[in-house]
């Protein structure tokens, strides 16, 4: 309990079912201990996270027009341009210190995704790395599964319609001198929404996980992994078995004056979906302990207290 464990996921693809078993076990443990754990071995290709994170700097460098004529509007939407202090992950604190992007696998029936004018290359890029952010959610959701004895297919049917948001991040190098005020950091301290987050980072460093005795740590970026944390909707689902744990990202004295870049894929299942507690996560002893509900009506009171 004094690290967050590394997990690698290879086994549970490439394995038999006992190799499998023992990496869902391990996820599970994690997941009930801290609500992180770093993946490596997931296959995610590093040419293609090299190419978002590089489409990721070019996006947040356009011009602050640029970026406003492509801006988040509402809860419903949950797309577009985030600027400074637009989001306050921490109710209690001043708006964050970062600007973010989000974009979403684009369905015939919902809203659209909106695209820099000025990035032609942009959008395949992205559309091309979300695909494979799925791809690598599937699969943990599969060993989730396994983990829960539930069928393999238990929480990728309930995610089939791929109502995810992909996020890109972007933390402004601070300038020399400055004083926070009220408590601003670039990220509250906050849960996730959903059911699962997959986190690539840069190695500027400054997300904090807090421990079940309360204390701040550090998550120091490990090249070649992927940061795995369960959510909100995954604790709710799972009657706390998976917990879903407040990070933040702070400041490291070392960067204050360099800007960090990551991108978040926030795994969601379908909105119609309900989320009840998991037969095989109640017992007597810990009956269930949230009434159901759709994942669609959790996301929007979320996005709304948050914006």
């Amino acid at each position: 309990m004094d690290s967050i464990p590394v997990i690698d996921f290879s086994p549970f693809i490439n394995g038999d079912a006992a190799a499998r078993a023992e990496v869902a076990r391990q996820m599970r443990q994690a997941s009930s201990d801290w609500g992180f754990f770093y993946l490596s071995g997931c296959c995610m290709p590093a040419d293609q996270l090299a190419q978002a994170f590089a489409a990721s700097k070019a996006l947040f460098a356009l011009s602050d027009d640029d970026k406003q004529a492509i801006a988040w509007q509402n809860a419903e939407s949950n797309r577009g341009y985030v600027g400074v202090r637009r989001e306050r992950l921490d109710p209690g604190k001043p708006g964050d210190l970062k600007e973010a992007f989000n974009l979403a696998p684009d369905s015939k029936d919902g809203p659209r995704n909106l695209w820099p004018a000025a990035l032609p290359a942009f959008r395949p890029q992205m559309e091309g790395f979300l695909a494979e952010c799925i791809a690598t959610a599937d699969r943990v959701l599969e060993a989730f599964a396994v983990a829960l004895d539930q069928p393999d297919d238990f929480f990728v049917k309930a995610h089939n319609r791929h109502h995810h948001t992909l996020r890109l991040l972007h933390y402004p190098a601070l300038p020399a001198g400055f004083a926070p005020q009220g408590g601003e950091t670039r990220a509250g301290a906050h849960t996730d929404y959903g059911s699962i987050t997959l986190l690539f980072q840069d190695d500027a460093g400054g997300l904090e996980v807090r421990t079940r005795a309360g204390e701040w740590l550090a998550a120091t970026p490990i090249p070649g992994t992927v940061v795995v944390n369960t959510g909100d909707l995954m604790q709710r689902w799972t009657n706390h078995v998976f917990c879903s744990t407040p990070h933040r990202v702070n400041v490291p004295p070392q960067a204050q004056q360099r800007d960090r870049y990551a991108i978040a894929f926030f795994g969601y299942p379908n909105h119609d979906a309900e989320i009840a507690c998991i037969d095989t996560c109640a017992s007597v002893d810990n009956p269930a302990r949230y009434p159901p509900i759709s994942a669609g009506e959790h996301l929007l009171q979320r996005l709304k207290a948050t914006y």
